[in-house]
C-alpha cells in the first residue's frame, strides 16, 4: 500500500478520479494529505466529504523554496511515498524535485511535447490547440522534473478536435481522457511497474 499525497489548486476532479480509483480496487495505495495552495479549492470539499486529511497553506508570506520545503515536512510527517500533482498551478522547487526524484506524477491536457512548458496551463492549453488548427490533441501523464512539463511521459492518449469544439467541449474530452490516465499510472507505480530509464519510462506488463 502506498502512501500518495496529492497537490490541488482547484475543483479536484483528477483528486475524485483517484479517490473513486481506490475505491474501486484499482490503485493500491492510500491518499495520506491534499494540500491546497487556494483556500477556496472545491478539492478541500471532496476531501471533507471522503474523510481525507487535507490542509490550506497559503502561499502568501513564503518564497517558492521556503513554500516547497513546508510542502515536503508535511508530506514527510505522513510518510508520503507518491505526489501527485492535480491541477497544481504553482512550479515545485528544484529541491522539492530532487527529494522526489521519479516520485512526482503530473497530468497534463495536451500530448507533450506539443502545446506544453510555460504559459501553457489550464483552458490556454485548449484555446492554442484551436488556434493553431491542429486535427488531435489529448493528455499526458509525466514525471515532474526541474523543467515545464518536461519531465519523462508515462502515459499519453490522444483526443480527435471536431471542427465545431470550442474551448469548453474540447476541455470535457481531454477530462475524460485525463481521469482515465492518470487513474492508470498511479496504479502502475504503486505496483511497481514502471521503470525509468533517462528520458524514457518503460511499463512493466507482466
Amino acid at each position: 500500500m502506498v502512501n500518495i499525497g496529492v497537490l490541488i489548486s482547484g475543483t479536484g476532479t483528477n483528486l475524485q478520479a483517484i479517490i473513486d480509483g481506490i475505491k474501486l480496487g484499482k490503485i493500491p495505495g492510500k491518499i495520506r494529505l491534499v494540500i491546497s495552495n487556494k483556500e477556496d479549492a472545491y478539492g478541500l470539499v471532496r476531501c471533507k466529504k471522503e474523510n481525507i486529511e487535507s490542509l490550506f497553506i497559503d502561499p502568501k508570506g513564503y518564497d517558492n523554496i521556503s513554500y516547497c520545503r513546508r510542502l515536503m515536512e508535511e508530506f514527510k510527517k505522513r510518510d508520503v511515498e507518491l505526489i501527485v500533482l492535480a491541477g497544481f498551478m504553482r512550479i515545485l522547487s528544484e529541491e522539492f524535485v530532487q527529494a522526489y526524484r521519479n516520485r512526482i506524477i503530473n497530468i497534463h491536457p495536451s500530448l507533450i511535447p506539443s502545446f506544453s512548458g510555460k504559459g501553457y496551463y489550464g483552458e490556454r492549453v485548449h484555446q492554442a490547440v484551436l488556434d493553431y488548427g491542429v486535427k488531435y490533441t489529448g493528455a499526458t501523464v509525466h514525471f515532474v522534473d526541474e523543467g515545464a512539463d518536461t519531465g519523462p511521459i508515462i502515459l499519453q492518449e490522444v483526443v480527435i478536435v471536431d471542427e465545431d469544439d470550442t474551448v469548453e467541449t474540447l476541455r470535457e474530452k481531454v477530462l475524460r481522457v485525463e481521469h482515465k490516465i492518470l487513474v492508470e499510472a498511479v496504479s502502475l507505480y504503486c505496483q511497481n511497474k514502471l521503470i525509468v530509464k533517462g528520458r524514457k519510462v518503460r511499463i512493466d506488463r507482466e
